[in-house]
């Protein structure tokens, strides 16, 4: 409750009645409603004779606690209920009746509201307003608790699936009536959903196809046609899992799924929208994110370290606390429109961005939709949005938030580097210094520079030298490393609600703390500090076992990721407007599972591809088709196209250019250096031969390939890429310089490696498609390069200049082909 200020009311009348409603406008007054805490008894006689009985009759059936909706979420049968207002912000400007909503409202000049909406007021009645609130707005009514109608049920939200922990019940397994086909629990629950559909399920594929599924799936790259040999050799019964187990070791794994991540992360080598300039500190947090998936970091740590790292408790190697620090990265990758003139505006764009992102990240909800209002369709309050905000309100994302904003960034380096660099700046200092003694030596300092030749060749030979050192040491002084990171503020912040997402008209606080939905029937929301922005609590919230969606989301992408469809197939949104569980008993029970495992996501790859399911080949069945066309029952393998990425990784890979170093920047300009606008040319080269997850992603400008083949949007995340298939696809593959190189590269490659015709083309076949070419395929293959041939020979020039042209058409035509850039 309010307290009024120390003052004397000065008393109007004598009356007692006038007296007591005095005494009672003073003792419940609230600073912001009026324009002074001091209302006469005259005003507050106005206000009982003529608005409350206006407001009874007019208002009150729409706008009170009483009402079944709140109208607007506007109340008025309570005083604080004008200070609040409603969804449009305060009702009332206390002695300024032009500027006020209601006023507005009921003259019908305002362009969202015409109150009351079954027709306008007498112009008395009207003229009453104006002159209550032109007075200042006398409320002698209690100021009681305004009752927030929300557009939400909690408690049948709570019923939701996706709201209700699969921890609290054990799913059991299935049963099955063809209990010889499941290899582990896996297949019981697909089998079951299978026989109760009257759906048979696809046979084995074949261990070509099998070996090329699993090395893309895992690795994004094809395998080599002496990996392929060696596991058809192989005749023990556990071959197929060593071969999955020796995928999982490799280095390449990491770079194939930590880029799945960094989808998610939204990473981005460029901020994007108004000022794009280089984020080139990025890469630090994507090698954090491959290294973290080839070391296989449990996934409830991989969580904590991007939202709190910096919190977590002190490590004792120094690598691990700048990993730590580097994780952070997740929260600033974002755009931020660095040029807004409007500082408060830019920092609440950006702690929407991180509330949209995170939640749709770990939790699979649109929590960007409360930012106005409580959520349409998903039992998210604007609370709710409003108290997460305030853990990012209290998290430094931004060094400061001027007209020239910057992202806030750490320094990170290690002790040997400070060294380092310490002694490269003694160097610089001391040529310096010798530079300076040469110059003062003579008495003349610019007669001796203008004439140091002449006068002395020596000195003058020593002092160019030594500028040319200088210069060489400058040129090459090493930077301290910095990794773009946040921390928290010395004092935390709780945010007010801003009324239809506008900081301009503030009403309720809301204190830090976890959507209700989710809360209810788990532990108590822990307390959040002054001191304490509430990540770290965040962070522990989110990867407790009994939360209802982080463990089921994070499964439900693995599975999309190698299935090409998820358990749900809307992965980024678990809620309402999502799309419900094909699955959801084996979506639970995988969850549960994750959790069990320790959050494994390389045990939980090793769960799903030694599956029975995972194994089956994509041949169709037409009793099937006829009920499953979609095969949303996962009764055989979907046919993939591979994503832009691992097509091009794939060409570079089989025509022998592919580099595997790892790590490290491409970009072409320093930190925070200004990339391109409308008006100027990005001069980003795309033509190294590293794996693609190490190109820039320059946001507004990507990769030509990239865009093509259905790159994901670096401006927001995404766990589930669309798919396309578009004429200037086959026009890229025809004419870009990546395949027509690639395909010089092939031929030539064959060409060396083998003398034959016939060797030659099968060596081709192995290495594009993981097989050799059929005999009808062989004999047209013969063909198309014997007429290349004979074509060459009635062109002496060309023949001459290139003996590799009917080769590289060959290969390029197999590049080109569907089965290359498909997986079965």
């Amino acid at each position: 409750m309010a307290q009024p200020q120390n003052r004397t009311p000065y008393l109007t009348t004598s009356s007692t009645a006038s007296a007591f409603l005095l005494l009672a406008c003073i003792m419940f007054a609230e600073k912001d409603v009026r324009s002074d805490d001091v209302t006469s008894s005259k005003q507050v006689q106005y206000f009982e004779k003529y608005v409350r009985p206006l407001l009874a009759d007019r208002c009150l059936e729409c706008h009170s606690k009483d009402s079944d909706e709140l109208g607007g979420n506007l109340q008025l049968d309570v005083r604080a209920g004008w200070n609040r207002g409603g969804d449009l912000g305060p009702a009332i400007v206390p002695g300024d009746p032009e500027s006020s909503l209601l006023i507005q409202a009921v003259r019908h000049t305002h362009a969202e509201l015409e109150m009351p909406p079954d027709g306008k007021l007498p112009d008395d009645e009207i003229r009453i307003l104006v002159e209550w609130v032109r007075s200042g707005a006398a409320d002698p009514r209690d100021n009681g608790q305004v009752v927030r109608k929300h557009n939400v049920d909690l408690e049948n939200g709570r019923s939701y699936w996706a709201y209700q922990s699969p921890h609290g019940v054990p799913q059991p397994v299935p049963t099955v009536q063809d209990a010889s086909w499941p290899t582990n629990e896996v297949d019981f629950f697909i089998l079951a959903e299978l026989e109760r559909n009257r759906l048979r399920p696809a046979p084995s594929a074949d261990n070509r196809t099998l070996i090329r599924r699993a090395t893309f799936d895992l690795l994004g790259l094809p395998p080599t046609p002496d990996e392929i040999d060696a596991f058809l050799r192989d005749e023990d019964p556990d071959a197929y899992e060593k071969l999955i187990e020796r995928l999982l070791d490799s280095p390449r794994y990491g770079e194939r799924w930590g880029r799945f991540w960094l989808d998610v992360a939204r990473y981005a080598d460029s901020n994007g929208l108004d000022e794009n300039i280089a984020h080139g500190n990025a890469w630090r947090y994507r090698d954090y994110v491959i290294d973290s998936f080839n070391t296989d970091k449990p996934f409830d740590q991989f969580v904590m370290e991007q939202l709190a790292g910096d919190l977590l408790p002190a490590a004792d190697d120094e690598q691990t606390r700048i990993q730590r620090t580097i994780a952070t990265g997740f929260l600033s990758l974002g755009p931020k429109v660095l040029a807004e003139v409007d500082e408060t505006k830019m920092e609440m764009d950006i702690i929407d961005e991180q509330v949209e992102t995170v939640g749709r990240a770990f939790m699979g909800l649109t929590m960007g939709c409360a930012r106005c209002h409580d959520h349409k369709f998903d039992p998210i309050t604007t609370e709710d949005y409003y108290a997460l905000a305030g853990i990012f309100k209290s998290t430094k994302t931004m060094e400061h938030f001027t007209k020239i904003a910057r992202w806030n960034e750490v320094d990170i380096a290690t002790a040997s580097e400070r060294a380092n660099h310490e002694a490269h700046l003694a160097k610089i200092n001391e040529t310096k210094a010798r530079i300076e003694k040469l110059q003062v030596s003579a008495n003349d300092a610019s007669r001796l520079a203008k004439n140091a030749s002449e006068c002395n060749p020596t000195a003058g030979n020593q002092l160019e030298s030594l500028q040319q050192e200088l210069k060489r040491l400058e040129d090459n002084q090493p930077e301290l490393a910095h990794a773009m990171a946040v921390a928290d503020y010395d004092k935390a912040t709780d945010l007010r609600v801003h009324v239809r997402g506008s900081f301009l008209s503030q009403a309720d606080l809301v204190p830090r703390r976890f959507p209700v939905v989710l809360v209810a029937a788990r532990v108590e929301q822990p307390p959040f500090g002054d001191s304490q922005s509430g990540r770290l609590q965040f962070a522990h919230w989110l990867v407790d076992g009994r939360h209802p969606l982080v463990a089921r989301v994070m499964v439900n992408r693995i599975w999309r990721w190698h299935f090409g469809r998820g358990l749900v197939e809307s992965t980024d949104n678990f809620g309402a407007l999502g799309t419900p569980p094909q699955n959801q008993r084996l979506l639970d029970w995988l969850a549960v599972r994750f959790v069990d495992d320790g959050w494994s996501v390389k045990r939980m790859h090793h769960l799903i591809m030694l599956s029975s399911t995972y194994r089956m080949s994509a041949q169709t069945d037409d009793a099937n088709v006829a009920i499953d066309e979609a095969n949303q029952f996962h009764w055989r393998a979907n046919v993939r196209r591979l994503e832009a990425e691992a097509i091009r990784d794939s060409i570079l890979h089989v025509s022998g250019q592919l580099d595997d170093k790892m790590g490290g920047s491409l970009l072409h300009v320093k930190n925070r250096e200004f990339l391109f606008d409308h008006t100027s040319k990005d001069k980003t080269k795309y033509d190294s031969v590293r794996r693609s997850v190490y190109l820039p992603v320059i946001r507004n400008h990507l990769y030509d390939a990239f865009q093509l083949f259905d790159y994901s949007d670096a401006s927001v995340m995404n766990s589930n890429r669309t798919t396309t298939t578009v004429a200037p696809q086959a026009l890229f593959m025809m004419n870009s310089e990546l395949v027509t190189n690639s395909a010089t590269a092939f031929a030539e490659r064959i060409c060396q490696d083998f003398q034959t015709d016939g060797d030659r083309i099968t060596f081709a076949y192995k290495l594009a498609f993981g097989r050799p070419p059929t005999e009808l395929q062989l004999q047209r293959a013969n063909q198309f390069v014997g007429q290349f041939r004979r074509i060459e020979s009635d062109d002496a020039d060309q023949r001459n200049e290139d003996s590799l042209v009917p080769w590289r058409s060959f290969c390029q035509t197999l590049l080109m082909s569907n089965e290359f850039i498909h997986i079965r």
